[in-house]
């Protein structure tokens, strides 16, 4: 079962399943356009990874970590499935990067690369939003990468049978294909990852392991619709705006609403 969360037609917080054209609760069938679709999970934290990909590596002219370079995200940073995003004000350059998220299943620490699969709950879809313009200002990256509605995920949780070993990540922008790979090119898999931030970390149930983005990274612009398609779990589809959100957000769309 693909589970998706979403306010169903009368408000209420709903976990159902998602069905073609639709997602089903309790005996009950809403079609994706009358619900509003959550993030899948709710994390205390996104473990990001950078340069995870050859090919993403070469063209920002980067070497091959040793190993995994790690940065977070945090609940700020959320969005979902079908939310329209506001760009950060004043920006000259905000990219987009399709990932593959590992959700964890439950609370963990120094977990072998063995045993990840007793943590995983599964699979879903992230777009790590980036700030280039502070991002490469400084090297913390908070302005960078932990802007508001910067981690679009979902639509679903997918189980982790439902995930091959090659399966596709393609992301496109207006139609057009701009990331095109497989994750069985990722440098540092999911065992290694999960065994390398487990060392240091503590991942608690919900937790999101955002692992890293093919070649093809570019700008997102005002009106851009972009989709992130990874075999196996979904399609996450996000709109973006160039708009700054007033003081009075009456009148204003907030992602997740």
């Amino acid at each position: 079962m693909r589970q998706v969360r979403f306010i169903d037609p009368a408000g209420s917080t709903r976990t159902g399943e998602w069905v073609d054209g639709g997602v089903e609760f309790a005996s009950q069938r809403f079609d994706v356009e009358d619900v509003s679709i959550l993030p899948p999970t709710n994390p205390t934290k996104i473990v990001c990874v950078g340069l995870n990909y050859r090919l993403h590596a070469e063209e920002t002219d980067s070497e091959i970590p040793e190993r995994p370079l790690l940065f977070l995200k945090t609940p700020n940073t959320l969005a979902g499935h079908g939310d329209t995003i506001a760009l950060p004000k004043d920006k000259e350059r905000i990219d987009y990067e399709a990932e593959l998220g590992v959700v964890i299943g439950e609370q963990c620490r120094n977990v072998s690369r063995e045993n990840v699969d007793e943590v995983i709950a599964g699979y879903t879809v992230v777009n790590d939003l980036s700030n280039r313009d502070d991002q490469r200002e400084e090297q913390n990256w908070v302005r960078g990468k932990a802007f508001d509605n910067s981690a679009p995920v979902g639509p679903v949780l997918a189980p982790p049978e439902a995930l091959a070993d090659d399966a596709s990540i393609e992301l496109r922008q207006n139609g057009e294909v701009k990331q095109s790979s497989t994750i069985d090119d990722m440098i540092f898999g999911v065992p290694e990852l999960i065994e390398e931030i487990t060392k240091l970390v503590t991942l608690e149930a919900g937790d999101v392991i955002a692992t890293g983005t093919p070649e093809g990274v570019g700008p997102i612009g005002d009106g851009d619709t972009v989709e992130v398609e990874i075999d196996g779990v979904g399609t996450l589809v996000n709109d973006f705006v160039a708009k700054e959100f007033s003081g009075d957000t009456s009148n204003d769309f907030m992602p997740g609403q």
